[in-house]
């Protein structure tokens, strides 16, 4: 427990933390990779880069600040970013480490500001939480290796098979290389795979939506190749379309993720974009099994890049209705007459196409600008935000505009 003076000073630095908050966790993560860079083996080095990692702890940072007085508020948080470390092999002995130049960095950058009182409440602060994440963490390592065909750290697969779903995404179809059985998961969850690549100093962690529904004897991820090789967050999935073929072995670790289809008997709407459709694919087929009234709404360029249609229009689904925006429509997509609809998904259009209720969920995913587009269109429908369920590829950011 903190006592009221450590809370009461934590609150204090609100104000600050908002202003200077990126600063410090730039400078937290130029010392920490500086003094322990065997840690880039962990962190993503594409958000790194792209100062993503950076905002997202400088928005955790901040939250943990205002809510010090009710961790309870951020929990929900604590878990999703608990899902992300366990995947990650984040341990322990990690946490002393990131304290301490977390409270470096905010007297590098605050400097006569942080006063010897406001440090030691910080790490007071930060030790809570700490113990928290771990205690979580921990639960989660417990459960990932217990349960039937888990496992606790990482474990080899091997690519049974490798398909092409459009022009940028190919599946890549993983089975253990013990021949063991796998853990199931959740549809919308994710595993970690880490590679290595020729003349890279350091490994690569990414995450990769299942893609398809649990309890077959593989895991499907399916990966988009990005066109823009100076893209430093393409350097794994193109190392995968390039050079990771059948027979060739993955490090991963097991399921995991919070972003995931709730057992209830509640109609669902499933929005994506681009290779968002990953996670909706794998909802959209658990829901058949489920017989929920489903309505599947994807949208994309054209239908050159579009995966999965095929497989969407063959699934053997009760009750399902399923729309197709393309941006830019091909001649070709046009004979076919693939698609719903022309340009973007607005609001106009969804109030045609659904049938609005207090219980429908809505569950979307996609590329940021697309996830702040549906947000908004869902919104000015009505839907309550307890019924909007999103996934991020990366740091979590905000989907609202920012105050002013």
């Amino acid at each position: 427990m903190l006592s009221p003076k450590t809370i009461a000073t934590i609150k204090s630095t609100v104000p600050v933390l908002e202003i200077h908050g990126t600063d410090i966790t730039k400078r937290f993560y130029n010392m920490l990779f500086t003094n322990h860079p065997e840690l880039l083996n962990i962190f993503n080095h594409a958000n790194q880069k792209q100062g993503k990692q950076q905002q997202a702890l400088a928005n955790a940072v901040y939250a943990a600040a205002k809510n010090i007085d009710q961790l309870e508020a951020i929990l929900p948080v604590v878990k999703q970013v608990a899902h992300k470390h366990r995947s990650l092999g984040v341990q322990p002995e990690h946490y002393p480490i990131v304290g301490e130049y977390l409270l470096k960095a905010i007297k590098d950058v605050l400097k006569d500001d942080a006063t010897e009182e406001i440090l030691q409440a910080w790490e007071e602060a930060y030790g809570v939480i700490a113990d928290v994440f771990i205690e979580v963490e921990e639960e989660m390592y417990q459960d990932a290796a217990k349960q039937p065909g888990g496992w606790e750290q990482e474990r080899i697969f091997v690519v049974d098979r490798k398909e092409q779903e459009s022009d940028v995404i190919t599946s890549f179809y993983l089975k253990p290389l013990d021949g063991k059985p796998i853990a199931s998961f959740k549809s919308g969850q994710y595993i970690s795979v880490k590679v290595s690549i020729p003349d890279d100093q350091y490994t690569h962690i990414r995450q990769y939506s299942l893609s398809d529904v649990p309890g077959k004897p593989y895991y499907r991820i399916s990966v988009k190749k990005e066109a823009n090789t100076a893209k430093p967050d393409g350097i794994v999935s193109n190392y995968l379309h390039d050079h990771v073929g059948v027979n060739d072995q993955l490090t991963v670790t097991a399921p995991a993720g919070d972003f995931y289809l709730e057992k209830s008997t509640a109609p669902i709407v499933l929005l994506s974009g681009g290779v968002g459709i990953t996670p909706m694919l794998s909802m959209l087929k658990s829901s058949a099994l489920q017989h929920r009234k489903t309505t599947f709404i994807h949208a994309a360029l054209n239908g050159n890049v579009h995966a999965f249609h095929r497989e969407v229009l063959s699934l053997e689904h009760p009750s399902l209705n399923y729309f197709v925006c393309y941006e830019a429509p091909t001649e070709n997509d046009a004979d076919k007459k693939s698609y719903n609809k022309e340009g973007f998904i607005t609001s106009d259009w969804l109030k045609e196409i659904l049938s609005l209720n207090a219980e429908t969920q809505y569950y979307f995913c996609g590329p940021l600008p697309f996830m702040k587009a549906i947000k908004v269109a869902l919104t000015n429908l009505g839907v309550e935000e307890k019924n909007m369920h999103f996934e991020f590829f990366g740091p979590a950011v905000a989907l609202e505009p920012a105050m002013s």
